[in-house]
C-alpha cells in the first residue's frame, strides 16, 4: 500500500501499473492466509492426535482404569481440537464464524431429524460408554454376533470373533439388545451330561466320572462339583455333572473333559450305549 501511495504522490503510475499492484497485493494476501491456514490445521492436526494418544495412555497405563472410556474422551478431545482449529481457519480468511455456528446450529438440527438412526447410536453409545456393560477386551455374545471387544466409538461397536473375523454392530443393536459378557465373573460353571447302559453299575459309573473331573488341576473344589443321574433315557441312564472353572479356562477344559470322561469310561467297561431299533419282519401268511 506504501507503494500504491508513492505513486499517487508522484503522479508517475499508469492503469496498467496500478492494476499490476493491486494483483500483487491480492496475491500476497491470499498467499498468506494460504499459509496461515495451512500451519493452523497442521498444528490443530498435530496437538489433536498427541492429546488423543496421550489421553488413552493414562487409561492404558493403570490397569484400575477403564481403558473404554479412556478411547472415548481422546477421540471427544480430538474432534474438540479439530473444530476449533477449523473455526481458526476460517477467521483467518475473515469469515464471521459467529453466523457460521448459528447457521451449523439450523443445519444440525435438520440434519438431525434426518440422520434420527445413527443419532440413536450416538446416544446409545454414550449410554455403553457411561454405564459400561462391555469393555475393551471382553468376550462377549451380544446381537447373535460373539467375539472379543476390540473398540467402542459413538457409532458402532467392533467386535473380533472366534475365527479373528472383524465384526462392526451398530450400537444402537448393541444396547437395545441382551448382552451376554463371559468376561465380567473370574469363575464359570460347566455342564456336560454323560450317558450309560442300563446294565451299568451306577455307583462305580459315578466315581469314575468324578475322579476323572477331580483329577484336573482346572477343577474347582468350591463350590462342590455336581454329579447325578438326571435322565433316565431311552437307551441310556444320563449324568448331569456341573464342574466350577476360572474363565480363562472354560472352553479348554469342557472340551478336554469330554474325551477324558469317555476314555476313563472305556477302560472301566463301562458301556456308552447308542440308540438301536430293532426290526420285526412278519411273513405274510398267504
Amino acid at each position: 500500500m506504501d507503494q500504491l501511495r508513492a505513486l499517487f504522490e508522484t503522479e508517475i503510475y499508469d492503469g496498467k501499473a496500478l492494476a499490476d499492484l493491486l494483483t500483487l497485493e491480492v496475491m500476497a494476501q491470499v498467499l498468506g492466509n494460504v499459509l496461515a491456514a495451512m500451519v493452523i490445521l497442521l498444528v490443530g492436526l498435530f496437538v489433536a492426535g498427541w492429546v488423543r494418544r496421550r489421553i488413552r495412555a493414562i487409561g492404558e497405563a493403570n490397569p484400575k482404569l477403564d481403558i473404554t472410556l479412556f478411547h472415548f474422551l481422546g477421540n471427544a478431545a480430538r474432534y474438540v481440537i479439530l473444530i476449533f482449529a477449523l473455526l481458526f481457519v476460517l477467521n483467518t480468511f475473515g469469515v464471521q464464524t459467529t453466523s457460521i455456528i448459528a447457521a451449523l446450529g439450523a443445519a444440525g438440527l435438520a440434519i438431525g431429524l434426518a440422520l434420527q438412526g445413527t443419532l440413536s447410536n450416538v446416544a446409545a453409545g454414550v449410554m455403553l460408554i457411561v454405564f459400561r456393560p462391555i469393555k475393551i477386551g471382553d468376550f462377549v455374545q451380544v446381537a447373535g454376533e460373539m467375539g472379543t471387544v476390540k473398540d467402542i466409538t459413538l457409532n458402532t461397536t467392533e467386535l473380533a470373533s472366534l475365527s479373528n473375523v472383524q465384526i462392526i454392530i451398530p450400537n444402537s443393536e448393541v444396547w437395545g439388545n441382551v448382552i451376554e459378557n463371559y468376561s465380567v465373573y473370574d469363575t464359570r460353571r460347566a455342564e456336560w451330561s454323560f450317558g450309560v447302559g442300563y446294565g451299568a453299575n451306577l455307583a462305580k459309573a459315578e466315581k469314575v466320572i468324578h475322579d476323572t473331573i477331580v483329577s484336573d488341576d482346572r477343577s474347582l473344589a468350591t463350590p462342590e462339583p455336581f454329579i447325578q443321574v438326571n435322565n433316565l433315557g431311552d437307551s441310556s441312564v444320563d449324568f448331569l455333572v456341573r464342574v466350577w472353572v476360572k474363565s480363562a479356562d472354560y472352553f479348554q477344559y469342557q472340551a478336554d473333559m469330554k474325551r477324558r470322561v469317555k476314555e476313563a469310561l472305556d477302560q472301566a467297561d463301562i458301556d456308552i450305549p447308542f440308540p438301536t431299533r430293532t426290526v420285526h419282519i412278519e411273513k405274510d401268511a398267504a
